[in-house]
């Protein structure tokens, strides 16, 4: 019986697999699915740390992480110009930042205007998966 719940389980990972990016990222290829699919599940589970998905979006993270000290490399910087390169690497624009507010805050930090606050680093920090101090 230990047997066939094996294959089964076999079955499920590598039907999963296809879905879900899980195991070593070890292309840009991988490395851009599996953020947005981590992305999606951010956004379906919220704050919500019992939601059924927020564990894959752990396991999804710990993924991304690894890729990221590998092949992205977060140099020393003040937080306006690593919030501009993590755009750059995530493609992203100003309106799809909601971590920090509106398009014009998001520009106002990004000019040096404005400092980010302990919850826009808190949540910054998550989205993109580093560490809160790159951003103080």
């Amino acid at each position: 019986m230990l047997a066939h719940q094996f294959d089964q389980v076999i079955r499920d990972y590598r039907r999963l697999r296809t879905l879900v990016p899980l195991g070593t990222l070890r292309t840009k290829k991988d490395y851009t699915r599996a953020v947005e699919m981590l992305d999606a599940i951010l956004n379906e589970v919220g704050e919500d740390e019992k939601h059924p998905m927020a564990e894959l979006a752990d396991a999804i993270s710990v993924f991304i992480e690894k890729y990221e000290a590998e092949h992205v490399p977060i140099p020393a910087a003040k937080p306006a110009e690593v919030l501009k390169f993590l755009m750059r690497e995530h493609d992203l624009r100003q309106s799809e930042l909601p971590e920090i507010g509106s398009q014009g805050v998001v520009s106002e930090v990004l000019t040096g205007k404005r400092d980010l606050n302990t919850r826009q680093i808190k949540r910054l920090a998550k989205r993109f998966n580093v560490s809160a101090a790159v951003f103080v």
